[in-house]
């Protein structure tokens, strides 16, 4: 799979918005009138609006607060008892979108933290509370596309900050959490893997 099909390839990292929402449905039909829905009803970017592991949907978008909100709101709305989660992060951090677009190849000279939770908006909230705890670089969060419908991220920096990091995403994934470890100097075959 490509890197952009994972965001679309329409949408730049430079076009991110402060502020990022997500509704996930049980229903694929459901999950296109709620992207419908959301573009419709306020000025937001549509980021991903598409078919997920176990067949489900997922849209997620973009803008300012107050347009995503007033968004998100249609879409629930629309969504009804088909809505399996959603979510919305204002201020999001800036190295989120870039990561769930596809892996962002940087050095890794420490430490490799990889966070794995059971659903995509866990996975989107926790990545983005790790980047804003510590000093670390997001490398990837990769969504649902042949995982089952769970969401992973991976990131890197140094031990303690990983380790802070980590800690902190796992704190905010609470029951969504499946595994959290830190790999400190992860072996070269293994970064290999991360960016092929």
């Amino acid at each position: 799979m490509e890197h952009a099909e994972r965001l679309g390839h329409k949408t730049s990292a430079e076009d991110a918005e402060p502020s990022i929402a997500l509704i996930e449905c049980s229903s694929i039909a459901k999950g296109y009138e709620v992207a419908d829905a959301v573009a419709k009803r306020s000025p937001v970017r549509l980021l991903w609006a598409r078919t997920v592991s176990p067949g489900n949907h997922v849209t997620l978008f973009s803008g300012e607060v107050p347009e995503t909100e007033t968004a998100l709101e249609r879409g629930l709305e629309v969504a009804g008892k088909a809505c399996l989660g959603s979510m919305l992060i204002p201020n999001v951090h800036p190295d989120l979108v870039p990561a769930i677009r596809g892996p962002r190849p940087i050095n890794i000279d420490e430490a490799l933290g990889i966070v794995e939770t059971r659903t995509v908006a866990s996975a989107i909230h926790a990545a983005d509370r790790a980047a804003k705890t510590s000093d670390v670089e997001l490398l990837e969060v990769r969504l649902a596309m042949h995982l089952g419908g769970k969401g992973f991220f991976l990131l890197a920096g140094s031990i303690g900050d990983v380790e802070s990091a980590v800690s902190a995403a796992a704190e905010d994934a609470g029951e969504q959490l499946l595994r959290e470890v830190v790999i400190p100097r992860a072996s070269q075959e293994l970064l290999e893997h991360l960016f092929q």
